[in-house]
């Protein structure tokens, strides 16, 4: 493995995307999307323009959503903030089983998702430029792949059938650790209550073979318009959680 952190952190997604890309799944499921595959070229201007360590906290998220990461290869890709923000936009391909109510348009795409849209969007106020924010923190998803049903609808990685939960969370659970190990963080602040379990869980494997590591978990509130509580204020309650927390 090369010795440069971002080619170290951009070995690792290719491992990753391939070896979730070996896992095979059963219905419900009908379609999965692995954007690390047809995205790769976003996602790597990504990981090359802000991922050099070492941070001062890893945010993650659970997995792609179809408006966001789906279309742009970046962690709550919303498509708008992803170009204009961060200043990223590629060749995005198609997955190699689409599905029609599912479609790739890549920077094309017209749809905007709200959680992606949130959080960037908090980001950038708060820290004005990128350079200011990535200088100390960095956005990650848990999981690559995109989960649907026949209908079209999401299906999110906690709700898979257990022995394939088993076996994508063992895969998923080794990259993140790679990850931390890179990036050196001081906190994983988990996006939402899932992350937050696999960031606690791989923290303790972590701190266990890296005593020098000084982990600390964080859960915020997920910005998905899902959530009652994130559509009452989601900025301000996150800011608040972070500074009690003493991330800032």
């Amino acid at each position: 493995m090369s010795s440069q952190p971002i080619d170290q952190l951009l070995e690792a997604a290719k491992q990753l995307a391939r070896e979730v890309g070996n896992i095979r799944f059963s219905e419900p499921v009908t379609h999965v999307y692995n954007p690390l595959v047809y995205a790769w070229e976003p996602f790597e201007q990504y990981a090359k323009l802000y991922a050099s360590p070492p941070k001062r906290a890893l945010f993650l998220g659970m997995n792609p959503g179809p408006w966001g990461m789906a279309q742009t290869g970046v962690p709550f890709g919303e498509i708008d903030h992803v170009r204009r923000w961060l200043g990223i936009e590629g060749t995005v391909a198609t997955p190699s089983i689409e599905h029609p109510k599912r479609t790739i348009a890549g920077f094309g795409c017209k749809r905007s998702e709200v959680s992606g849209r949130r959080l960037w969007s908090f980001f950038s106020r708060k820290f004005t430029t990128p350079a200011a924010f990535f200088r100390d923190h960095f956005v990650a998803n848990y999981c690559p792949l995109v989960f649907m049903e026949a209908s079209g609808k999401n299906r999110t990685p906690d709700k898979l059938k257990p022995s394939e939960r088993e076996e994508l969370f063992a895969v998923c659970d080794d990259h993140l650790i790679k990850t931390v190990e890179i990036l050196n963080p001081e906190w994983l602040i988990g996006i939402g209550a899932f992350a937050a379990k696999r960031l606690a869980s791989i923290a303790e494997r972590a701190k266990s073979a890296h005593p020098g590591l000084n982990l600390r978990v964080c859960k915020i509130l997920h910005p998905s318009p899902a959530s009652p509580a994130a559509n009452r204020g989601w900025d301000s309650a996150v800011e608040a959680r972070l500074k009690a927390e003493g991330v800032w």
